[in-house]
């Protein structure tokens, strides 16, 4: 048996779609049934009942889904232990984390909780937002902390998951600025001078963001593609540089456009709210947990 194997089946349980779980996973959908068939091949049982839509697992799936998550931890702490890491005490949380988020939003937002609730400890799993996501629902993390828009949600099983907001962060299109503090490139462009652009790569959530943004602009945009990455702070430092415009996080921002660095590019309708939410897993209970949910359930709505 492959771990991928059990990656896949739990993510299959979770979406209940081998269309979006292909695509969670990279896979075609061939590709991805046959490695589901291969796992219920090696376990000697169904997992899927295919005589269902949507899909859903069978009693043994059902039984086995709790089990997989289990051996992925295990398979995981144990491959730590042999690389030498010590395993995580108790009293840490371990959240899954995106990478801007981790730069940006995470750092200050744990100086104000700690100020309520007391020091934590935490460890994160900084990744882009789909891989973020995969751990959380595969049970490697305590936590879950992403953005949402109801144009790109993050779909979890209310069921399963409890979830806060806790805030909101504005994604809009930012350039280089002059001595007047003003953008040395300024949004729509036009077809004799299209703007430089900046832009995420396809697997980037930022990607879909901006794609929207563009969609209901106020009129037009006209840009020439330069450079992309996945990363939003990789794109900051070629703004920063002069090299175009490239739509960020305020959160990623903020020092820049107060020293004069960075000007926004557009005004605030070429721009999105996002929120920022917390996610976890009724099943997954310690006692630290529980105490740090209970706090921040004080301190910020349940969605």
């Amino acid at each position: 048996m492959e771990t991928r194997w059990l990656e896949d089946f739990l993510v299959l349980a979770e979406t209940a779609s081998f269309t979006r779980s292909a695509q969670a996973r990279h896979l075609t959908q061939p590709a991805f049934s046959r490695r589901i068939r291969a796992l219920e091949g090696w376990i000697g049982t169904e997992l899927i009942d295919r005589t269902s839509y949507p899909t859903r697992l069978t009693p043994a799936g059902e039984v086995f889904r709790e089990h997989a998550a289990a051996m992925l931890n295990q398979i995981h702490a144990t491959r730590a232990l042999l690389q030498g890491m010590r395993p995580l005490p108790e009293d840490t949380l371990e959240l899954a984390v995106p990478h801007t988020l981790s730069f940006s939003f995470f750092p200050k937002w744990l100086t104000r909780v700690e100020q309520g609730f007391g020091q934590l400890s935490c460890r994160l799993q900084a990744s882009n937002v789909h891989d973020a996501l995969l751990a959380f629902v595969e049970g490697g993390s305590d936590l879950l902390m992403c953005y949402h828009h109801p144009k790109q949600p993050v779909e979890l099983e209310d069921g399963r998951y409890l979830g806060l907001r806790l805030g909101v962060e504005r994604l809009r299109p930012y350039a280089r600025a002059d001595r007047q503090r003003q953008p040395r490139f300024v949004l729509p462009g036009t077809a004799a001078s299209p703007v430089p652009f900046l832009g995420y790569a396809s697997s980037a959530y930022f990607r879909l963001m901006t794609e929207q943004i563009l969609t209901d602009a106020p009129e037009p945009c006209h840009l020439h593609l330069r450079y992309e990455t996945d990363m939003a702070e990789g794109l900051k430092n070629m703004v920063l540089e002069g090299h175009g415009v490239a739509f960020l996080p305020q959160s990623a921002v903020a020092r820049e456009v107060r020293y004069g660095q960075l000007a926004p590019a557009a005004d605030e309708r070429w721009g999105v709210d996002m929120e920022i939410r917390l996610y976890r897993s009724k099943k997954r209970s310690r006692p630290v947990l529980e105490a740090f949910w209970q706090y921040l359930s004080g301190e910020y709505p349940a969605i």
